[in-house]
């Protein structure tokens, strides 16, 4: 063979072995996905009820007489001792009729003083047979008359000076101030609230449960198989275990479900308002639960999907309803069944496809 004819088949050679590389690399298996078999577990575990953290006292400061703000001496997350001064509404026109009733108490006093007088000198002349019995019976009707003017004045004079204290609200007991919805200049009015009071040392947290689960709890077991979670918290403070749970004897038409007070913990650093969920071992018992890796979950816009292997190992995006997080593991309402597989790297399942 020449130069020329071995070139020629070293090339073809060459050609012939690159479209078998390429032949293989094409036909073959793709690799394998990453998968997990779903599976079902007992519901009677934990299931978690969504509810909020409550102040066992909460109390929102009104104004019981109608008068300008003209004085605010706490703001919002201030801590306040029982009787401290809040606000202070104008006084002046209760403070003069106050003063009024003081200075007819005066005047009274001072009537009943002459009256006084008057019937001892009719008495020592009755003594002495000058005047009739007549006359000294007038002088104690007109004694005992001034005598309880005098008490009506002196009630009158009272029910001023309560009247007066009205304009100054002060803290009912110790606590911390939550909100203050009045700015100084404001128009207080009977009934319009200016300030919200909570104390810290007593929270509870209320959670709706379904009025089946609510008939299974009660009394101190309860507590200690329920757990609690506040998010807000610090990650060693966010898990709770509540003192006392009481189920309120009334349900919700709408909703069916009652609502439920677990006590929490003194020194717990929550407030009222704050997110938070009751774990209770009790509910779902017997229930089967499907729950998937939260990672495998795929959402595009309005789509809730998962790659879920076929038997051939081809992943198919199927879309599912989804329930509540545990952990790293996220509950499966609908859309897979129990032996399945589904793969657990959506982004490598894309490309498969």
């Amino acid at each position: 063979m020449d130069h020329f004819g071995s070139r020629r088949a070293w090339r073809r050679g060459a050609w012939l072995a690159a479209a078998l590389w390429q032949a293989a690399a094409f036909g073959a298996a793709p690799p394998a996905l990453p998968s997990v078999v779903v599976s079902a577990a007992a519901g009677g575990e934990a299931v978690a009820y969504d509810g909020v953290v409550e102040a066992v006292r909460q109390t929102v400061i009104a104004a019981q007489v109608p008068g300008a703000v003209v004085a605010l001496t706490v703001k919002a997350g201030d801590a306040v001792k029982a009787g401290q001064v809040l606000a202070r509404l104008d006084a002046r026109a209760a403070l003069q009729t106050a003063a009024a009733g003081d200075a007819q108490v005066r005047a009274a006093r001072a009537e009943l003083e002459v009256a006084t007088r008057e019937l001892e000198r009719q008495r020592a002349l009755f003594a002495k047979q000058y005047i009739s019995q007549a006359a000294v019976e007038r002088a104690e009707a007109q004694f005992k008359a001034t005598e309880a003017q005098v008490s009506a004045q002196l009630a009158q004079a009272g029910a001023a000076r309560t009247q007066s204290g009205f304009y100054v609200l002060t803290a009912p007991y110790a606590g911390v101030i939550a909100e203050v919805a009045v700015v100084q200049g404001d128009m207080a009015m009977p009934g319009r609230a200016l300030m919200t009071l909570y104390d810290p040392g007593a929270l509870r947290v209320t959670a709706p449960v379904p009025q089946g689960v609510a008939a299974r709890l009660g009394g101190s077991e309860a507590a200690r198989a329920s757990r609690l979670e506040i998010p807000g918290l610090p990650a060693e403070r966010a898990a709770q275990v509540p003192a006392r749970v009481t189920v309120l004897p009334a349900a919700d038409p709408a909703t069916h479900t009652v609502p439920v007070r677990f006590d929490l913990p003194a020194g717990v650093p929550a407030a009222p308002g704050m997110f938070a969920r009751a774990w209770l071992p009790l509910a779902g018992a017997g229930e089967a639960r499907l729950s998937v890796p939260a990672k495998s979950i795929v959402r595009r816009a309005e789509l809730t999907a998962v790659y879920v292997l076929d038997p051939a190992g081809k992943p198919l995006l199927r879309q599912v309803r989804l329930g509540r997080e545990h952990g790293a593991n996220v509950e499966i309402l609908a859309g897979v069944a129990a032996g399945e597989r589904v793969v657990t790297d959506p982004q490598a399942a894309a490309r498969a496809r």
